[in-house]
């Protein structure tokens, strides 16, 4: 069925100057250039570790590179624009010189880090709030021409785990990206991906149920993005830890890809490629 939609769903993404064709899943490596990530191995706060895990990610196969510097696990630290521009922005500046022909996601809910982002040499803004953190987020996504993960999110970081109450998951979450995509579409904004927000304002049910229902997401003839890796929905209903979570993560990927996922985010590309090609054999 996931592979039927290929054909009606948008399947192309312009980024960085390049046409990313997304009819084969591709993966994103996730870089968090943080000191309290809830996977401490993704945690990166030195430019040359940083560096490192790039070229390590690029060489393991990934297509696009994830950069984080503000911790969006529940509970998380609130930090301001400037710190987070501060951990940010040099490594953007030094992954762009050192891999030209990466493709670099920014992750953040801030139109102000993303314009600074962008311009220092980032390609995409993947925001966890879907632009209800930032007023400006969707106008300034426009202005700059960049591709932009739309995701689902209720409340903040800090209690959206006290949000995570639905009469109907999935059609909150459904109605919410085509409520919003019909706003990005309006301001001019050509390349819309879109993530249902696992483990954001969700508990682990209400996770399951939306990646049961996810290949019903195709409907809005958009890609869709997969973020479950090592996240609580595996680990506490396996009872181990995010750092014991990659076979679990792998199997809810490969759920995922064969409910039609377009990109998987991932602390372990090496792993996640092997799903990709796997998948596509079938």
């Amino acid at each position: 069925m996931a592979k039927d939609t290929f054909f009606r769903k948008k399947a192309t993404l312009n980024a960085g100057g390049k046409l990313i064709d997304l009819a084969t899943p591709r993966e994103m490596g996730i870089i968090n250039l943080t000191p309290d990530s809830f996977y401490a191995d993704s945690r990166k706060q030195s430019i040359d570790a940083a560096l490192q895990q790039a070229g390590k990610m690029l060489g393991e196969g990934a297509t696009f590179l994830d950069l984080g510097a503000y911790s969006s696990r529940p509970g998380a630290e609130d930090i301001s624009a400037q710190e987070e521009m501060d951990r940010l922005l040099p490594v953007v500046e030094a992954i762009a010189a050192a891999y030209p022909d990466a493709i670099l996601s920014i992750d953040t809910f801030r139109a102000q880090v993303a314009e600074a982002a962008v311009n220092a040499g980032g390609h995409i803004v993947n925001d966890i709030s879907g632009g209800q953190l930032d007023c400006e987020m969707f106008v300034t996504v426009a202005r700059l021409k960049v591709p932009y993960i739309l995701m689902h999110m209720k409340g903040t970081p800090q209690n959206m785990n006290k949000q995570a109450q639905y009469e109907d998951v999935f059609s909150e979450v459904y109605d919410y990206f085509v409520k919003r995509y019909d706003e990005l579409k309006h301001l001019g904004v050509n390349d819309v991906i879109i993530d249902p927000g696992f483990g954001f304002a969700k508990k682990a049910e209400q996770s399951y149920a939306l990646l049961n229902r996810l290949q019903e997401f195709n409907a809005l003839q958009l890609p869709i993005l997969a973020g479950v890796s090592r996240k609580t929905m595996i680990y506490k209903t396996l009872g181990i830890t995010a750092d014991e979570a990659l076979n679990g993560t792998m199997v809810l990927n490969t759920i995922a890809l064969m409910k039609g996922a377009n990109i998987l985010r991932v602390h372990d590309v090496k792993e996640a490629v092997e799903a990709v090609k796997l998948v596509g054999a079938l």
